[in-house]
């Protein structure tokens, strides 16, 4: 464990109020009401609603307060999405949001509560600490492991026209309550779960080494990064033990926040602009970037005893953190080449070009703000 000098000095954001437990999305309509709100619009996506029992369950919860459902969430937070349910949400005078699904409902949810609290569409707030104001009041259920958005002050919206992400940042975007229900996570389809779960892994990962690292998030993300090595297998090999599950709801909460305070760097930076440009799922994007960057960032003096940290973490005490993220990944059956998930090698350089502009690579441990720093790195990943 790395330890820290008399010049340390950090400021650190204490996430949403957490409830964890089997069963306890059935708050959701309690937690509206102690939010003081009486019309929640319910955020959701048409797979949820429509094929599974979550969305009548959580309808049940909020009961009277239900003002109406937003079923039109699609994956990657996308602006015309945002701006179509933050239409609803002023048509049904909503007064606070429920999101249930992913970390792209909950985006969702995040971007409609700008829009519903400044006015306009989401283009025309982008930006950090921009609110000036609290945000419409916000109920968060993630049903997969991995963004951990339900406690992060970060928005990623895609911009289809564009081709492109754009990032928003503030403290008052963090829900005010983080429902945490094991049970909502069980119909998760191993790939999906191993994609996400790896998206925890890198936030916690890259909060860690990251340039604006503390304590507080020092300590989440390491107990992250042992959570998923342990439980994640686990919850591949049984998508029913709830207990795995569990834990990787932990874990992938323990990751946002540290994320949401540290923030993340070019593992990050290279996915955002991969799934912009290319459609590759977020998790899975990370997962083939992550062992690639570790190995490129770990020749850092700064960084070596922290990705020391990480190693061991994963359970390679001794070992090298690269070829630990590498090992978990073959595990978890995901692709490692960017080759696989169909980005085309003539496309390298402008992803590299793009991803030096990108909000994530500013808190990277090693100076990585170079087209052809992260252009060698993309090469060994593809």
């Amino acid at each position: 464990m790395v330890s820290y000098g008399a010049d340390l000095s950090f400021r650190y954001v204490q996430s949403a109020r957490v409830m964890f437990g089997a069963g306890v999305a059935g708050e959701a309509g309690l937690e509206v009401k102690a939010l003081g709100c009486e019309r929640a619009l319910l955020v959701t996506d048409s797979f949820l609603r429509g094929k599974t029992d979550l969305c009548a369950r959580v309808e049940k919860a909020l009961g009277a307060r239900l003002a109406g459902i937003f079923d039109g969430v699609v994956p990657d937070a996308s602006v015309e999405t945002i701006d179509e349910g933050a239409a609803m949400g002023r048509r049904l005078s909503a007064d606070a949001l429920v999101s249930l699904g992913g970390g792209s409902a909950i985006d969702t949810a995040k971007g409609i509560a700008v829009c519903l609290t400044l006015g306009g569409g989401i283009r025309d707030h982008q930006g950090t600490q921009f609110l000036g104001k609290r945000a419409t009041p916000h109920v968060a259920i993630p049903t997969t492991a991995g963004t951990g958005s339900e406690v992060s002050m970060y928005v990623v919206v895609k911009d289809p026209v564009a081709r492109e992400k754009m990032h928003y940042a503030d403290e008052r975007l963090i829900p005010d309550v983080a429902l945490l229900d094991p049970e909502v996570t069980l119909g998760l389809p191993p790939a999906l779960t191993a994609a996400t779960g790896f998206d925890a892994l890198t936030h916690a990962v890259e909060a860690y080494t990251s340039t604006n690292r503390n304590p507080l998030s020092d300590a989440q993300a390491l107990h992250a990064i042992g959570l998923v090595a342990e439980h994640l297998p686990r919850a591949l090999k049984d998508g029913g033990d709830l207990v795995a599950r569990g834990q990787m709801l932990l874990a992938s909460n323990l990751a946002g926040a540290a994320m949401s305070n540290s923030g993340v760097g070019l593992v990050h930076a290279i996915a955002h602009v991969v799934g912009a440009r290319h459609g590759v799922h977020h998790g899975a994007a990370n997962a083939i970037a992550l062992p690639h960057v570790i190995r490129w960032n770990a020749d850092e003096p700064a960084l070596a005893p922290r990705y020391a940290d990480v190693a061991a973490a994963l359970g390679a005490r001794g070992g090298d953190a690269a070829d630990a993220s590498k090992a978990l990944l073959a595990r978890c059956g995901l692709p490692s080449r960017y080759r696989d998930v169909g980005v085309p090698e003539a496309d390298l350089a402008a992803i590299a070009q793009a991803a030096i502009g990108d909000g994530a690579i500013v808190y990277n441990g090693k100076f990585a703000a170079e087209a052809s720093l992260v252009l060698g790195v993309l090469r060994e990943a593809w």
